[in-house]
């Protein structure tokens, strides 16, 4: 039987930073955990733009990273996305960090140090605006080696799935109509929510098929639909949008290995599995193009080679060939709403409606019509005015 543990009290000094850890090497399992003003202890090279966002979604108080959280690989968007939020972010702890912090531990920061019980135990870098500014500049010269990886990445992809790719060998029979349908993918990426909110009319007018890619599906749910289809790992989507009663299919590994099936089978719900080496958003693309939808629409997928390598997976490859094996059935709306996004100031929409005051009142002012009409309502108020008299 383990003892609890005896913690010491310590006044946190002007400048110091305290909250309590929530420790996970996998930053998307650990923002599920997460609450405002607690610290997000990591182990995650390249802080994509995705888990950034999330991490300031969650309103965290500060991020300790075990490792750097740019490399210099490629000019990750991440770490900006942190400090530009003002989250205070410290890089390169250590692999140490991850052992000696505990899940529900107070920690303290301390310029760059973190501190348990008054102690150090780990010291980093500190990162801000122009540390992190130095660091993008110094990866952008790293791009071309990452230009050639991802072009051996995708020829490797090309050879290990040019059945999937060109006959759709392997795709599941599934039993969500979807042949001659419009299909919505929804990817937990960028700008998801707003694009969302945006197509919206689109959404009640065509009543696309809803496929929800992992945490997608959760973001189908938060806006009001339902997942006609969920597909991916199975480790963000939640318990509950899983219950939902959508069709599920399972990213399965090429030999057949399939983690997240034991999760959806403790959850007693139905599953068929999909193995590739593509990732779960391509998989998606695939199975609507393969079963015959007209037309796909994209939110929150990733659209560029920056955003491939952001990712920070080889098997962001896949993504360049899916999009071209679907063509000219795919509408990507990433930045839909930045582009119909409107600013109409308060005194506009006050000109406008006072405009359209005068132009009525004109418009009386001339007619032979409406004037016999008004003097019909003026006499009409007279009378009853006249009868109230007399009642009261």
């Amino acid at each position: 039987m383990r003892l609890p543990t005896l913690r010491r009290t310590r006044t946190v000094e002007p400048g110091e930073q305290s909250g309590i850890a929530r420790v996970d090497r996998r930053t998307k399992r650990l923002v599920g955990r997460l609450r405002p003003g607690e610290i997000a202890v990591i182990d995650h090279v390249d802080i994509d733009r995705v888990a950034a966002d999330s991490l300031v979604a969650v309103g965290v108080l500060a991020v300790l990273n075990a490792k750097p959280s740019i490399s210099g690989r490629y000019p990750n968007l991440g770490p900006e996305v942190l400090v530009g939020a003002g989250i205070t972010l410290i890089d390169d702890l250590g692999e140490e960090l991850i052992d000696r912090i505990r899940e529900g531990d107070v920690v303290t920061i301390e310029g760059d140090t973190v501190l348990l019980d008054g102690e150090a135990v780990a010291t980093g870098i500190r990162q801000d605006k122009e540390t992190v500014a130095a660091a993008m500049a110094d990866a952008r010269e790293g791009l071309s080696v990452q230009l050639e990886a991802f072009a051996a990445n995708t020829m490797d992809y090309l050879q290990k799935e040019r059945d999937l790719l060109l006959d759709g060998v392997g795709v599941p029979m599934v039993q969500t109509n979807i042949a001659g349908r419009h299909v919505l993918i929804v990817v937990r990426g960028y700008d998801y929510k707003a694009d969302l909110e945006v197509l919206r009319p689109y959404i009640r007018e065509f009543k696309p098929v809803l496929i929800g890619v992992d945490g997608g599906a959760d973001a189908l749910v938060e806006n009001g639909y339902t997942p006609d289809m969920i597909i991916g790992d199975m480790d963000s989507v939640t318990d509950d949008v899983l219950r939902c009663g959508a069709e599920v299919v399972v990213h399965a590994y090429p030999d057949g290995r399939a983690p997240g099936l034991d999760r959806v089978a403790q959850l007693d719900i139905a599953a068929l599995t999909f193995p590739a080496a593509a990732t779960s958003e391509d998989l998606a693309m695939l199975l609507a193009d393969e079963k015959g939808a007209s037309m796909i629409v994209a939110v929150g997928t990733h659209a560029n080679l920056v955003e491939f390598l952001d990712k920070g997976r080889g098997g962001m490859a896949s993504t360049f060939l899916t999009r071209l094996k679907v063509g000219g059935k795919l509408v990507d709306a990433k930045g839909v709403s930045r582009l119909y996004r409107q600013n109409i100031s308060g005194s506009s929409l006050l000109l406008l409606v006072l405009s359209a005051i005068a132009s009525m009142a004109s418009a009386v002012a001339v007619s032979t019509v409406a004037k016999a009409y008004l003097a019909v309502v003026s006499e009409w108020w007279d009378n009853l005015v006249f009868q109230l008299g007399h009642l009261f």
